[in-house]
């Protein structure tokens, strides 16, 4: 059996940035080319899946971009995200 190292554990409720990363032939966020962002959001843990996986609540306008993401896509909102 294999075992992960997770560096990051998120709660249910939590409110996290989405990293989002330039690759071609993938849906842009945003902007293209150096001022692109890097991360996106924030936006709501619905759900822990596994050790490593976690659901979270997307908008409408990322309906096309699966809702499932791996630990290290995601990063820590401080603060309130009102």
């Amino acid at each position: 059996m294999q075992t992960y190292v997770v560096e990051t554990e998120f709660q249910l409720d939590d409110w996290e940035f989405l990293k989002v990363s330039p690759m071609k032939g993938v849906m842009r966020i945003g902007r293209k080319g150096k001022l692109s962002p890097r991360y996106v959001g924030p936006y709501k843990v619905i759900r822990r899946i596994g050790q490593v996986a976690y659901e979270v609540d997307l908008p409408r306008e990322l309906v096309a971009a699966h809702s499932v993401f791996y630990a290290s896509m995601l990063c820590n909102c401080l603060g309130n995200p009102t």
